[in-house]
């Protein structure tokens, strides 16, 4: 008798696709809950983990490594917008979503600068966020180019920037230049040959020299500035 034949291929083309992994971030149980039902019930999807908290979700998040992290942005210890920027600074390949009650122009130029593939408004519909989450899964950003391009021409249109500019030294005027561009802090140290601490410190002398807060601002002083000419 003939030995049998088994045909590998056959058998790996009917082995089940991989579930896409996902994390929520969510202040709210019930939110949390109600997003990982919809999700889970597809059976291509997995929740893999979930928090309440800004800074919880930053420390696990990498650990974990989603596909995709659905982040809510307005929490009580910080935002999903600085998860998003955290987290992608550390590893890009996990694909973010900010989930917000509120369409704010801000927000999204933020959700854009931080490497966010999706800004959904939380009154969604169901099948609308599984086709968002499998999309920006699979690579693609679900940012209207559109809207984005709006949203940067008002702010290079807006009101003329302080004259703070000229107080920078020129290893810190670049780095401004850098996070007007949307890179991480890890991104500026590959840029420029420096150690991701440095430029850290270097971003709070940036702050501190311009009288802002937050990364956000400094990204928006920088591209009003460099379009002022």
């Amino acid at each position: 008798m003939g030995a049998t034949v088994v045909d590998v291929s056959d058998e790996e083309a009917t082995s089940e696709p991989q579930q896409i992994r996902v994390y929520l971030l969510d202040d709210h149980e019930m939110i949390r809950r109600g997003i990982r039902g919809l999700l889970e019930s597809e059976g291509d999807i997995v929740v893999v983990g979930e928090s309440d908290s800004a800074v919880e979700a930053t420390s696990r998040i990498p650990a974990l490594r989603p596909d995709v992290a659905i982040l809510d942005n307005r929490l009580p210890d910080g935002s999903g917008i600085d998860v998003c920027r955290d987290v992608r600074s550390l590893d890009p390949s996990i694909a973010a979503l900010i989930l917000t009650s509120y369409d704010d122009d801000d927000a999204l130029f933020s959700a854009i600068m931080a490497g966010a593939a999706g800004y959904v408004l939380k009154q969604v519909r169901g099948n609308d966020l599984l086709d968002i989450v499998r999309r920006v899964a699979a690579g693609q950003s679900t940012l209207d180019p559109s809207v984005t391009a709006q949203v940067l021409e008002r702010i290079r249109s807006g009101p003329p920037v302080n004259k703070q500019l000229e107080s920078l030294t020129e290893q810190e005027g670049r780095i401004l230049d850098l996070i007007g561009a949307g890179l991480t802090n890890r991104q500026i140290a590959r840029e420029i040959h420096l150690a991701e601490k440095t430029v850290k410190n270097y971003v709070s002398s940036v702050l501190a020299k311009l009288g802002m807060s937050s990364r956000t601002q400094a990204a928006i002083y920088a591209v009003k500035n460099t379009n002022s000419d």
